[in-house]
């Protein structure tokens, strides 16, 4: 049921308040006015774990390997599996107790009139039909329509509007927003999810769009299957032609999906990334709440920013100052000062106050020309203006004069000439971004035009360096916001944001046009919503940065959320990454870090798309030299510990950012490794046939020897692949070269003292190492040309 229909159904005798019963009845049937979370139990998101495309190909292993007799792989590969899925079941649950942090902003206690009498009644227990009071400093509880009154009221986390709101009777006042000024009584027509506020969070909670780092390990996944299957099918063809028994064919299968399956994978993936969450809050100030977008901020190649809070300091200033004939700045400083008041803290009357620069803006103070001020009217929304009442000593005695401040064609009105130009004056401003307000002065019934007052909200001093960075590394910026198109230009082009500006309207009529515009200005938050999603429909990675409530519902929408230093807590609970400082520099950290974490990444999946070619290709070719398996389905589940897990030392590896967004190119990856992959394989042959012929090992050394050599080569292949450049350009982290040196030494004692294979001489063993050596020097120029002519390098 909509907010409207809500209001007609439970309508009421206006200034007349409910019984209790009646709001009892009422609160059943529409649910508490609060905004709801959803939670998923704990048992279902540790099922989760075990369900998708890597957890469906180690249960696959498992049952294979039990029904070929294979015991303890078995229950090694049933290890794994379990412990990858504690493991990302742990990460996602921390992500999971930060994400409860939603609160909802209508939990506030009321002035509500029951049983005819005035009360407070917690804002939760507010039903559609209730009569309220609303004044001064008061968080607006619900959705009300105001009967009786006036206000002005901060709306700018609601609606992206900067300047307050003026509502009368008649007007809509809409929950969550913060009293300025005045009192209004009020009839409550929405409540929780029928809301503004509730609206724009269901949002927030129905948007979710998979994550560039999901559709990459499904494309990852789904290529190593297909390498194997292709495999598999070429063997199971070799022996249907020579007569070999399919049951020869069964382990070799084993062995390949075995070898191909990438368990490390989303452990890696999570450790790099929460290695990134916590540099980027202990260095920089910025609060990860969803681990996928650390990695999702090294794509993004458009960010959406909102204006107000975001790219503004949300502070009104003196922009602009432009007197009337006769008048002069101090003069017209001096007399908007008199007509504004620092009691009831409306931010218009404090930047002309702080603009006048010691100008006293209270009753009875005296001014620099001795006009002193004995009465004062405070802004009306029905008459659009301020009225002060002044007088000084003259030489003819007490002179008494009224001074005027507000909407400039009703000042103009007053005057006894009007002035001329005000509309192209106004205008002039106005495409400044300025807020613009008239001021006249003089005897009542005889004012004179004293001139024009621009009020503006300035950039943040950060604001166009940012944006400025934020080019240099390939991001397109572009503004989202609430403000008029003349103010939404006037800020972009002060931070450097040029391009086409259009509308939420042009937005309704045509997503598509967020595309080419650099600033879209009047939005609704359904249309920061749609701007996002036709981006995203485009192709492209989106962030989008905001501070409040009306920038929810993008916020969850974009791949990479931000909610600004100050941001409501709904905007906080929709971002997936939250600013502590001030100012916006610290994204520009965050796409450094999260384009390091993606080289991390890379080099973890280039490894292991070598590597899984190259045990195909020499188990399958092998078998064709041979006609025996080179290697033993229990030396390939060691390999998967020896190898797979030493490389998620890989998280913490030094890396330099690419200085472009970076996409997951599955395609090119893979095209990338098995050209790799062919290299390594080569010499993999070299050690097979060396164990044969110079080294005389018999066939179980042999796969002892080869079961080295797939260890050394896999570790040789992570430092091939770590640098797009020469392998020297950079130094390895020293956790990644502890964890080499262990792997080797423990692989190699294994293998000397046949612990769970034939025992090898440690002659044979260096001479693997030594090939691998120069066979990965060999390879580094190859990689550099194939990865350039890619487009990975």
């Amino acid at each position: 049921m909509s907010g409207t229909q809500v209001a007609r159904s439970f309508a009421a005798p206006p200034f007349e308040g409910l019984a209790s019963a009646e709001a009892a009845r009422r609160l059943a049937e529409v649910g508490p006015n609060a905004v709801e979370e959803r939670a998923e139990p704990a048992l279902v998101r540790l099922a989760r774990r075990f369900w998708g495309p890597l957890p469906w190909m180690l249960e696959v292993t498992i049952v294979a390997t039990f029904a070929l007799g294979k015991a303890t792989e078995a229950v090694i590969i049933t290890g794994l599996l379990v412990v990858n899925g504690l493991l990302g079941f742990r990460q996602s649950a921390r992500a999971d107790r930060a994400l409860q942090a939603l609160k909802s902003r209508l939990a506030v206690t009321a002035r509500a009139h029951r049983d005819g009498a005035w009360r407070r009644v917690p804002a939760r227990e507010l039903v559609p039909g209730d009569l309220v009071r609303i004044r001064t400093g008061d968080i607006v509880p619900a959705d009300l329509e105001v009967l009786e009154g006036s206000v002005s009221l901060d709306q700018s986390s609601l609606t992206g509007e900067s300047l307050p709101e003026d509502v009368h009777a008649g007007g809509v006042a809409l929950g969550s927003s913060l009293v300025q000024r005045g009192e209004v009584t009020a009839r409550v027509t929405a409540t929780g999810p029928a809301s503004y506020l509730g609206r724009a969070a269901r949002l927030v909670q129905e948007s979710r769009a998979p994550t560039a780092l999901e559709r990459a390990v499904f494309t990852i996944i789904r290529y190593l299957v297909a390498i194997d299957a292709t495999l598999v099918a070429v063997m199971v063809v070799y022996a249907l032609a020579t007569g070999t028994p399919l049951g020869q064919v069964a382990p070799f299968a084993l062995i390949v999906l075995i070898a191909s399956v990438p368990v490390a994978l989303p452990t890696t993936f999570s450790a790099a990334q929460a290695v990134g969450a916590q540099e980027l809050s202990r260095e920089h100030g910025v609060l990860v709440r969803r681990l996928a977008a650390v990695q999702e901020a090294a794509s993004m190649d458009v960010l959406c920013t909102d204006k107000t809070g975001t790219l503004t300091l949300n502070r009104l200033r003196l922009a602009a100052a432009e007197p009337g004939p006769g008048f002069d700045r101090d003069a017209l400083l001096e007399l908007a000062a008199l007509a504004s008041d620092s009691a009831g803290q409306d931010p218009i009357d404090l930047a002309i106050l702080a603009a006048a620069a010691g100008t006293p803006g209270t009753p009875g103070t005296q001014a620099a020309s001795g006009w002193r001020r004995v009465a004062f009217q405070p802004f009306d929304p029905s008459t659009k203006r301020t009225e002060a009442t002044v007088d000084r000593d003259g030489p003819h005695g007490l002179e008494r004069e009224v001074v005027v401040k507000g909407m400039p064609q009703v000042v103009a009105g007053l005057c006894a000439t009007p002035p001329e130009g005000l509309d192209a004056a106004v205008e002039r401003l106005a495409v400044m971004g300025c807020r613009v307000l008239a001021v006249a002065a003089g005897p009542a019934g005889a004012l004179e035009f004293a001139g024009l007052l621009g009020l503006a909200d300035p950039p943040r001093p950060d604001a166009r360096a940012l944006v400025d960075q934020l080019h240099a590394l390939g991001v397109a910026v572009k503004m989202v916001t609430g403000d008029t198109a003349a103010t939404a230009m006037a800020v972009a082009r002060a931070v450097g944001i040029r391009g086409p500006v259009i509308t939420g309207a042009d937005i309704r009529a045509n997503p598509g046009r967020a595309r080419s515009a650099a600033v879209v200005a009047a939005v609704y938050p359904e249309d920061k919503h749609a701007v996002v999603a036709a981006l995203q429909e485009a192709g492209h990675t989106v962030g989008m940065t905001g501070d409040g409530v009306n920038d929810a519902p993008a916020l969850r929408r974009a791949e990479v959320g931000v909610a600004v230093e100050g941001a409501v807590d709904v905007a906080r609970a929709a971002a997936s990454m939250v600013l502590t400082d001030p100012g916006l520099v610290d994204l520009v950290e965050a796409v450094r870090v999260s384009r390091s974490i993606h080289q991390r990444m890379l080099t973890w999946v280039l490894n292991k798309i070598v590597k899984t070619a190259q045990v195909s290709v020499f188990l399958t070719v092998g078998f064709f030299l041979t006609h025996r398996m080179v290697t033993t389905p229990l030396d390939i589940v060691l390999l998967l510990f020896a190898n797979d897990f030493v490389t998620m030392s890989l998280a913490v590896d030094r890396v330099r950012p690419s200085a472009w967004p970076d996409r997951w190119r599955a395609g090119a990856l893979t095209a990338a490794a098995l050209v790799l992959a062919l290299g390594v394989a080569g010499q993999s042959f070299l050690d097979l046939a060396l164990a044969r012929g110079a080294f005389h090992l018999d066939w179980g050394q042999t796969q002892t020897l080869m079961f080295v050599m797939l260890v050394v080569t896999g570790q040789a292949t992570v430092y091939l692949v770590r640098e797009r450049g020469r392998l020297w350009a950079s130094r390895p982290a020293g956790l990644l070269l502890a964890a080499t040196v262990g792997d080797l030494l423990a692989v190699g004692l294994v293998a000397r003292l046949g612990i769970l294979m034939p025992a090898v001489g440690l002659g044979p063993m260096l001479a693997v190492l030594g090939i691998a050596v120069a066979s990965m020097l060999a390879l580094d120029p190859v990689k550099v040309r194939v990865l350039r002519r890619l487009g990975l390098g």
